[in-house]
């Protein structure tokens, strides 16, 4: 049995292996041959280029999408993590029924359809909509506004609210696995409920924080799904570049260039990530 065993470990290791590399890494390959290819009328050439990358990097209208997609997926990941921290850290304090049923409130919209969840917004921002009805109700605004609606300041709304439950749920169980004794120890030495937040709590939950915000900055950065139903013209993103390129506009490869481009970025964030996420004294966690 404990031969068995010793075989068996190294061989399940390398199936796992062999299954991420046929999931991930080889169509990332494909993906990545694919974007040194270029396209004649309804064909793609084969023959290797750096045509698309040139034509991504020295095409000003590209430049300025990509980094401002950056700069609004930022945003999202940094507003949407410093709103979750302290919605963990309530949940955290909580015992008993009362934690479940707020922890199961804050992931009960993930079982929803992202398109119903969209729509739902649309009903809330549009022109007609929730928001500008009791606005107007008040007397806020005198005439219905579109600030909230077929705009970047949609997508970044709607990305907030909806990407809150993954920065939300890492960061509280980083907090979870913080040793009550640590902040009892520090209580006895006569620290403050602040400097036991400041010196134990937030050094302790950095592996949540990065987390949350490598979360939610990825998944914010790929969606095209939300900027092409809340952004409307004036909500173009990155990510709906790459989907047109692949879609209406039929040049897989130069999608694949661009595809790498915030492929690239992904790495970087991660490594960022990964930096921040280190617990002080010890590795990450």
């Amino acid at each position: 049995m404990t031969r068995l065993t010793k075989f068996a470990r190294p061989a399940t290791s390398l199936v796992i292996y062999a299954v991420l590399a046929a999931l991930i890494v080889v169509p990332f390959l494909s993906f990545l041959a694919m974007s040194f290819f270029s396209v004649e009328g309804v064909t793609i050439n084969r023959t290797p280029t750096m045509g698309n990358f040139i034509r991504a990097f020295t095409d000003p209208v590209m430049m300025s999408v990509f980094w401002r997609t950056i700069l609004l997926c930022g945003a999202i990941a940094f507003v949407t993590t410093l709103i979750a921290y302290p919605v963990a850290v309530f949940i955290n304090g909580l015992q008993g029924v009362a934690r479940y049923v707020l922890l199961t409130a804050t992931t009960a919209p993930l079982i929803l359809s992202y398109v119903m969840k969209i729509y739902a917004f649309r009903s809330i921002l549009g022109g007609n909509g929730l928001l500008n009805r009791m606005l107007l109700a008040t007397g806020i605004i005198d005439t219905p506004s579109s600030f909230f609606v077929f705009n970047l300041n949609a997508v970044f709304l709607v990305l907030a609210v909806l990407l809150a439950p993954f920065a939300i749920l890492p960061i509280l169980l980083s907090l979870e696995k913080i040793p009550a004794a640590l902040s009892e120890a520090a209580a006895d030495l006569s620290a403050s409920r602040w400097t036991i937040f400041r010196t134990v709590t937030v050094p302790l939950s950095r592996p949540g924080i990065a987390t949350a915000l490598s979360f939610t900055f990825i998944m914010s950065i790929g969606d095209f799904v939300t900027p092409q139903m809340v952004g409307g013209p004036n909500g173009f993103t990155f990510g709906r570049i790459i989907y047109s390129q692949f879609g209406l506009a039929f040049n897989w490869p130069f999608g694949a260039a661009l595809g790498v481009l915030m492929a690239a970025v992904i790495v970087v964030v991660l490594a960022l990530a990964m930096r921040l996420g280190r617990v002080p004294g010890g590795a990450s966690r």
